[in-house]
C-alpha cells in the first residue's frame, strides 16, 4: 500500500468509530483507540511529516483487562511524551490500540489488519502469553519486529524466530532464580532465622502461570514444532523448590474461570507449606487467593505470587498482604538510566511526568510497555527509517551499546530474550510496596519482613 494512503486510511479510522461503525464481520472489538494518544499529557507543535504509526492489539475487556487497560497508558503516554520531545526522526507519532477483548482470535484479527490495512509501521505486542503466542506468529510472518511487553513463557522464545524481542528480564520458567538467589542472601545473613523445609506450588492454567510453577516445580514441558518439525520436550529438572532446599508436599492448577478459592486455600492449609508459591494470570486471581487464605486461618512462613505490584493490591486487601513478595521488573527506587527522543530520560522522568500527566503514580503494568516504546523508538533512530528488517538487525545487534530503558539496559540473544538480566523482588510491607533484593544497588532498599505476617 502506498504511504501517501495510510493517513487517510487512519482519518477513515477515526470517522468510523465516531459514527459508531468500528466493526467488521470478522467480530473485531469495534471500539478503536487511534491518533496520537488519548494520555492527558499535552503534544509537541504540530509536525507536517507523515506520521509513523505504532499499533497494538490489547485486552481492554475480558480477563487480562486490568493489565491490559495499564499497558495502553504506558503505550499512549510514551507516545505523548515523544511527540512533547519533538517526534522521530521529525515525524510525529500516532498509535492505534484495539481491543482485543482477552481472545486469541480477535486479537489475530486486529494484527493482521494492523499489518495489511493501517500499513503500521511498527507492531508494539499484547498482553499475556496465550495472546502474545499467536500474535508473535503472525508478525515473524511478516518480517515485522514485535516487542513483548509480556509472553514469557520458553515455548514463545524457542520457535528460532528472528524479529521479537522480549522487554522484561528473564523468560517466565526462570522466574524462581531470583526468589532462589533472595532466599540465599537473606539466609546467609540470618533476616532468614527458621528453615524453610516444605513447599506448595498452585497456579493458573495458563501459558505464563504454569511455566512459572513448572520452574519452580523442576517440571517438563513441550516446545510445540513448527513448519513440519516434532515437537520436543524440555525438563526443568531438578526445580527451584529443589534448589532452596526443600521438598514439594503440594501442587494444583486451578481451571479459567476457576472460583472455589476457600477449597484450594483448606488443601493448602492442610500440607502445612513453609514456602508457598501463586502463579496467577491476573491480579483479581491473587486477591481472591489471599483472601481465602485468610478466611481459612492460614499463613505460610513465606508467599511468593507472580502478580502483585499493582497499587490495588494494598487497597482491596487492607494489610493482609503484609509480607507478600513478588518477582518485578520495575521499581520507583531503580535508578535507570534511559533515553527517549535522543536525550536523556530516566525512570524518575518517568514517575515524575506520569504522575503529573494522570495524577497517579506509575505502577510496572505502565513501565514495561513505555520501555518498549522507547526501545522501538531508539531502534528508528538507529537504523534511521521503520525498514523493519534494519530494525530487527539493529535490535540483535546491541553488545557493547545497549537500549536504554526506565527499566535498564537492553541486550537481546538470538532467541529475542534479554541477556545478563535478573527480576527483582518486592514486599509488601505495612501497606507499602517495598524493593527488597537485590540489596546495596539502588538507594531505598528495605530488609526482608521474615517470617510473613
Amino acid at each position: 500500500m502506498a504511504r501517501l494512503s495510510k493517513f487517510l486510511i487512519l482519518l477513515t479510522a477515526f470517522a468510523m468509530v465516531f459514527m459508531g461503525c468500528g466493526g467488521d464481520d470478522e467480530g473485531d472489538a469495534p471500539a478503536t483507540t487511534s491518533g496520537a494518544t488519548d494520555a492527558p499529557a499535552t503534544t509537541a507543535e504540530v509536525m507536517d511529516e507523515e506520521p509513523i504509526v505504532f499499533a497494538s492489539s490489547l485486552p481492554l475487556t475480558g480477563e487480562f483487562s486490568g493489565v491490559g487497560a495499564k499497558h495502553k497508558d504506558g503505550y499512549e503516554f510514551c507516545v505523548s511524551e515523544i511527540n512533547r520531545l519533538g517526534g522521530i526522526l521529525g515525524r510525529p507519532v500516532e498509535i492505534v490500540i484495539e481491543d482485543n477483548r482477552s481472545e486469541t482470535e480477535t486479537a489475530v484479527s486486529q494484527y493482521e489488519r494492523f499489518i495489511n490495512v493501517v500499513d503500521a509501521d511498527v507492531l508494539f505486542g499484547t498482553f499475556s502469553s496465550l495472546l502474545g503466542y499467536p500474535t508473535s506468529s503472525l508478525a515473524e510472518q511478516n518480517g515485522m519486529v514485535m516487542g513483548l511487553p509480556s509472553s514469557g513463557a520458553l515455548r514463545v522464545w524457542s520457535r528460532g524466530y528472528d524479529n521479537i524481542f522480549y522487554f522484561q528480564q528473564l523468560p517466565a520458567e526462570l522466574t524462581g532464580s531470583s526468589i532462589v538467589d533472595m532466599v540465599n542472601y537473606y539466609t546467609e545473613t540470618g533476616v532468614i532465622d527458621e528453615p524453610l523445609e516444605t513447599a506448595a506450588v498452585v497456579d493458573a492454567d495458563d501459558f505464563f502461570a504454569s511455566a512459572i510453577a513448572n520452574g519452580f516445580k523442576g517440571a517438563e514441558f513441550t516446545i510445540r514444532g513448527e513448519g513440519g518439525a516434532e515437537d520436543r520436550q524440555e525438563s526443568l529438572a531438578p526445580g527451584y523448590v529443589v534448589d532452596m532446599g526443600m521438598e514439594l508436599v503440594y501442587e494444583n492448577t486451578w481451571p479459567v474461570g476457576f472460583t472455589d478459592w476457600i477449597t484450594l486455600a483448606n488443601s493448602i492449609a492442610g500440607a502445612e507449606p513453609d514456602f508457598l508459591a501463586v502463579a496467577v494470570t491476573s491480579v483479581d486471581e491473587l486477591l481472591s487467593m489471599v483472601k481465602a487464605l485468610e478466611t481459612v486461618g492460614f499463613s505460610p512462613k513465606m508467599m511468593y505470587a507472580s502478580q502483585g505490584t499493582q497499587s490495588e493490591v494494598g487497597e482491596e486487601l487492607g494489610g493482609i498482604e503484609s509480607g507478600l513478595l513478588i518477582h518485578a521488573v520495575w521499581a520507583e527506587e531503580a535508578n535507570w538510566e534511559g533515553k527517549l527522543a535522543g536525550q536523556p530520560y530516566t525512570n524518575a522522568d518517568f514517575i515524575a511526568n506520569f504522575t503529573a500527566a494522570y495524577d497517579r503514580p506509575p505502577d510496572e503494568d505502565e513501565a514495561i510497555p513505555f520501555a518498549l516504546c522507547q526501545g522501538m523508538e531508539q531502534a528508528i533512530l538507529g537504523t534511521g527509517g521503520t525498514d523493519n528488517a534494519a530494525m530487527s538487525e539493529w535490535l540483535h545487534s546491541r553488545q557493547g551499546d545497549p537500549v536504554k530503558t526506565i527499566m535498564g539496559d537492553f541486550v537481546w540473544g538470538e532467541d529475542g530474550l534479554a541477556e545478563e538480566r535478573a527480576f527483582l523482588v518486592n514486599q509488601w510491607q505495612d501497606g507499602e510496596l517495598k524493593l527488597v533484593y537485590p540489596v546495596g544497588e539502588f538507594d531505598g532498599t528495605a530488609d526482608m519482613v521474615f517470617p510473613k505476617p
